[in-house]
């Protein structure tokens, strides 16, 4: 499983004024906005390792506010305002200090953390003279350097001892609404940050149903808390996270662990864990590598300019191949590796393939959803006839009726084909057990 820690961004959308004013939205590279707002609220002269210790809460301030979304789950267009009042001093166009420059180049990708918590600390601060605070104090830490005290001393002053730096973190975009709705028959990271948030969500609001999954596959149990949630929070009941449901969604989990306060709660590293990793690279393997080949392979067979290669559960040279072929037929970054944005285009290509063909053999392709107690539908009703096709040899899978829903009896012979298969058994049809069952079908 892998552990996904908060990126730098690329860059930052800053509003040019207070958050409600209409002001003009201007996106600038993340070091260039640090290194504006460094020089709008220090000085230069000052001791070196106070000008660290100010510029590590700055850079944690701006990344919590972007990893926790906090203007965007609140329906605004930008990750941060230009207003002191509300979040930074930040002056557009303004000239900037070259020994400022200098530090920011070099601590740009790391930020503060705290105690066990692996997101961006909230490091709130003021300038100890004019105003005070319970966080740092801007001309406090000259005193502290001048008596001796390094950046991490000065840090651990302010926002208490259990304070530390995560260094080099990675710099890539910031993974936040997936671009698409996710409802029942839904898998990956978007559907385990779903769960992940809602489970947390249910303390303060116990009337939403409970989610047992850990498969971060949206099932039933996810739809009904994803409804209850919509109901109390006065969005349209569909059952499924569009962005509006997202977003509040994110809102609501960071108000009540407090992301954005000097009293929070945190977020560990079980809670940041995902089953599904944000890149697959040459030598990977796993379910992940078998889903992509999948998919590739589908497009591949039905379009000429990617080559339709022989592939396993291991990403090798031709899953290589196939993917930058992908990659450049889509206006892709050519890399060969396999990314969350590669994954994206991915399912929406296949997608188009299921809509736009009207051939015998569509009725073969994996419906690109995930198959699952509860779930029902003409999805529901080819998977089954595929089922009874196999029961009709095969006396020792426990059976199935061809009613469109999948039910308990379809679910045992699911676990039993999963079992003959060697696959995870999970009791849920993905793209590798539909593929396999549709072959099996045909053998008789």
């Amino acid at each position: 499983m892998a552990i996904r820690y908060p990126v730098v961004p690329k860059n930052i959308t800053v509003h040019l004024g207070k958050p409600s004013d209409n002001s003009d939205n201007i996106t600038i590279s993340f070091i260039d906005y640090i290194s504006n707002v460094a020089c709008s609220e220090i000085y230069p002269t000052w001791p070196i390792e106070a000008l660290k210790a100010n510029i590590y809460s700055i850079i944690s301030f701006t990344m919590n506010r972007v990893y926790n979304e906090w203007y965007r789950s609140k329906g605004y267009s930008f990750d941060i305002t230009s207003s002191s009042v509300y979040d930074q001093a930040f002056v557009l166009n303004r000239s900037t200090y070259e020994n400022i420059n200098n530090i920011v180049e070099e601590i740009f990708n790391n930020y503060i953390v705290k105690g066990n918590g692996i997101e961006p600390y909230f490091t709130t601060y003021c300038d100890g003279r004019n105003t005070t605070c319970n966080g740092l104090s801007q001309w406090g830490t000259v005193s502290l350097a001048n008596s001796g005290k390094n950046y991490l001393e000065i840090l651990r002053y302010y926002y208490g001892s259990d304070i530390s730096i995560k260094y080099n973190a990675e710099v890539g975009d910031v993974v936040g609404y997936p671009g698409y709705v996710v409802g029942l028959g839904s898998a990956g990271n978007p559907v385990l940050a779903i769960q992940r948030d809602l489970r947390r969500i249910r303390k303060n609001y116990p009337a939403i149903p409970n989610i047992t999954s850990t498969l971060g596959i949206y099932d039933e149990e996810t739809k009904n808390a994803v409804k209850k949630f919509q109901e109390i929070f006065s969005l349209p009941i569909t059952g499924s996270v569009d962005k509006a449901t997202w977003y509040k969604i994110k809102y609501i989990y960071t108000s009540v662990k407090k992301l954005s306060d000097l009293y929070s709660e945190g977020l560990s590293k079980d809670e940041a864990t995902f089953l599904y990793e944000d890149e697959l690279n040459y030598g990977d393997t796993g379910i992940e590598v078998e889903y992509i080949h999948y998919f590739l392979d589908a497009i591949a067979f039905l379009d000429p300019d990617i080559p339709r290669l022989k592939t396993n559960s291991i990403y090798n040279d031709n899953s290589i191949t196939m993917v930058k072929a992908f990659q450049k037929k889509y206006g892709l970054p050519i890399t060969g590796v396999f990314t969350y944005r590669d994954w994206n285009k991915l399912k929406e290509v296949y997608d188009k393939i299921l809509k736009n063909l009207d051939n015998e053999f569509v009725s073969d392709l994996y419906p690109d959803n995930f198959l699952s107690t509860g779930s029902s539908g003409e999805d529901v009703v080819k998977f089954q006839r595929y089922l009874l096709s196999i029961c009709r040899y095969d006396h020792s899978i426990p059976g199935v009726r061809v009613n469109g829903v999948f039910d308990d009896l379809t679910r045992k012979s699911v676990l039993k084909l999963q079992r003959d298969f060697g696959l995870e058994e999970n009791g849920v049809v993905g793209p590798v057990l539909w593929k396999k069952v549709v072959e099996l079908s045909k053998r008789n």
